[in-house]
């Protein structure tokens, strides 16, 4: 779910674009009401599907406003305040309308799409492209448990027959999060191969996979990068992205002009990449 608006603590450093303050935006409207009362009414929480994300939304309506409408975002959720004669589909409009500036102020951990089933026939994301899920049930696996192996376009995962099916999803889940944690880490260290001699401070970077739910990556005080396990469901040219802007931490701890320089001396298509980050990110399932 990037941009920061405040200065923050070394300790707070992080790369969290999806962490900005939101401005709200208004745009003139069709529709018309007279102002008879100072009520507003807000409504149930809505959801409406923009490409392969999630966005959550409330609908404001006030007898105050009459012809603009203003999207704003609030503990996780876009608001839209209108004019009291607007309808609900005249709102889901405005909010698909304003879907790419909604998902870039957004968190994407809020917009996370249904969690897959993990069946065969299923498709996740793996390198920034879509690999097939193949369960097949077998008597017994070398370590007990599911096994994963990637066979071009096809993501093969091994289970022990007769398992429940509650049983059978935790744990082809489980497996795909550690392998997806697996791939994530060879990706990083061979990106850090290339960057560290440049960026780097010190002999060798201290690195840590987690699963962080509001950041890609993010650099402490101390020098220790810890990055997200979902940067392999990624196309590997956003992985380089995060892993210089991490590293370009370690020379300014904050998201000054100076940074930002500096990332692009190195990635002069920063901000395309950036862009490319916050589409991608805001599809990805949760294992």
């Amino acid at each position: 779910m990037f941009g920061h608006t405040r200065n923050r603590t070394k300790e707070e450093q992080g790369y969290s674009e999806t962490q900005a303050a939101a401005r709200p935006t208004a745009i003139a409207l069709d529709a018309h009401t007279r102002v008879r009362s100072q009520a507003v009414n807000d409504g149930p929480v809505k959801r409406v599907q923009a490409g392969n994300a999630w966005i959550e939304y409330r609908v404001r309506r006030s007898r105050r406003r009459k012809k603009t409408y203003q999207i704003s975002i609030k503990s996780g959720q876009a608001l839209v305040e209108v004019p009291y004669s607007t309808t609900n589909r005249q709102a889901e409009e405005m909010v698909l309308q304003k879907a790419r500036w909604i998902l870039s102020k957004l968190a994407i951990e809020t917009l996370e799409t249904p969690a897959p089933s993990l069946l065969s026939g299923e498709e996740l994301p793996y390198g920034g492209r879509k690999v097939t899920l193949s369960v097949e049930g077998v008597v017994a696996t070398i370590g007990g448990g599911p096994e994963v192996s990637l066979d071009r376009q096809k993501l093969r995962i091994l289970v022990p027959v007769g398992l429940e099916e509650e049983d059978r999803r935790n744990q082809v889940g489980q497996a795909l999060f550690a392998w997806y944690g697996e791939r994530a880490t060879e990706q990083i260290w061979g990106h850090l191969g290339r960057w560290w001699p440049i960026l780097g401070r010190g002999e060798g970077p201290t690195v840590r996979i987690r699963n962080q739910r509001r950041r890609w990556g993010s650099c402490s005080s101390d020098g220790v990068l810890r990055f997200n396990w979902r940067l392999a469901m990624l196309d590997p040219s956003l992985t380089e992205y995060v892993v210089v802007h991490e590293l370009a931490h370690l020379t300014h701890m904050n998201h000054s002009p100076d940074f930002w320089g500096l990332v692009e001396e190195h990635l002069p298509d920063v901000k395309e990449r950036r862009r490319m980050l916050r589409e991608a990110g805001a599809g990805l399932p949760d294992l």
